[in-house]
C-alpha cells in the first residue's frame, strides 16, 4: 500500500488500512553508514530507506544486507570430495 504516514507516496509493505503496522507506527531515518546506498529516498527533508523501516537495526550485526554502496567479495572455496580425487589421481588425471 501507499504509505500515508513517514513516506508519503511511496510503496510500504507495512501499510494497511487502519495505517502504519510497524514498531511505533512510524519509518525511523537512516543512519550515518546508510550515506551512498541507492534505496534511500528524501522526503520532507529527510532520508529514509526504501526497504528497511529501522535501518540501523539493519547495522547492529554488521553490514547491511540491503546496502547497495557496500562492496562484498564472494568466498569461492572448493570443496574437493576426497574419493573422486584418489580416483582421478588413480586414472591419471588430476
Amino acid at each position: 500500500m501507499i504509505c500515508t504516514t513517514t513516506k508519503k507516496g511511496t510503496e510500504c509493505f507495512f501499510m494497511s488500512k487502519n495505517g502504519c503496522t510497524y514498531n511505533g507506527g512510524t519509518c525511523y531515518e537512516i543512519v550515518e553508514q546508510c550515506e551512498g546506498c541507492e534505496k534511500i529516498v528524501e522526503i520532507e527533508g529527510k532520508k529514509y530507506c526504501l526497504l528497511a523501516p529501522e535501518p540501523k537495526l539493519k547495522w547492529r550485526t554488521g553490514d547491511c544486507n540491503l546496502a547497495t554502496h557496500i562492496k562484498r567479495e564472494a568466498k569461492k572455496e572448493q570443496v574437493i570430495n576426497a574419493l573422486k580425487a584418489s580416483k582421478r589421481k588413480a586414472a591419471g588425471k588430476h
